[in-house]
């Protein structure tokens, strides 16, 4: 295959650079505590710089794989599906999403919301970031709201996307790893405060697992 081949292959969601693949508990939002494979698409230029795997920015570090070949595995292990990355909209996720469809998986993508929504979803848990924001569809389609906590602006971020997101979406605040001793009481206390906010923490770190 040539590399305009390949190419053409990624640009229509037939090949993609897939980091890494793993069957555990989702450990965050509305569904923690439930088992997923977890599918991590290559290649983000949202650039957090707390990001916990920045590994994933680089898609040419990820070998392209062939989406049938992604969804025959994945769907031996689990009928949940959770695509994430990386930034997993940067590519077409209608050929991903299709075949796990027909497979009668649930879909699920974590997603930052800074490229156009593509794929069919059951869950859509949106993270929006202040460098690149989300894009009115993802607003209006997005079932979770995942806002991380990192300093104490970012709870006026927080409430400037809740605000763009439909009625029905659930909202939660969420620390930053490295910075949950010194944010989590100031989240509880603003929760509490603000009770339309929920608390997100990141307990597959806390139980020590992918």
């Amino acid at each position: 295959m040539t590399r305009r081949e390949r190419q053409e292959l990624i640009d229509k969601g037939l090949l993609l650079p897939l980091m890494e693949e793993f069957y555990t508990i989702q450990g965050e939002g509305f569904h923690k505590g439930t088992a997923a494979y977890f599918v991590r698409i290559g290649g983000c230029d949202v650039g957090c710089h707390w990001c916990d795997v920045k590994e994933s920015w680089l898609a040419e570090l990820h070998p392209p794989t062939e989406t049938q070949k992604i969804v025959e595995n994945a769907v031996k292990y689990s009928d949940t599906i959770i695509v994430t990355g990386g930034e997993p909209l940067t590519w077409d996720m209608g050929p991903l999403t299709t075949q796990l469809k027909a497979k009668g998986v649930q879909t699920h993508i974590e997603t930052s919301g800074a490229y156009p929504l593509s794929g069919e979803w059951d869950w859509i848990c949106l993270s929006p970031k202040k460098m690149k924001l989300p894009t009115q569809e993802v607003y209006e389609k997005a079932h979770e709201l995942k806002c991380i906590i990192y300093n104490n602006d970012d709870f006026k971020f927080a409430e400037e996307q809740a605000a763009k997101v439909s009625k029905d979406c659930i909202l939660y605040l969420q620390p930053e790893w490295s910075k949950r001793d010194k944010m989590m009481p100031k989240i509880v206390d603003y929760v509490m405060a603000n009770p339309k906010w929920k608390v997100s923490l990141q307990t597959h770190k806390y139980l020590n697992i992918p």
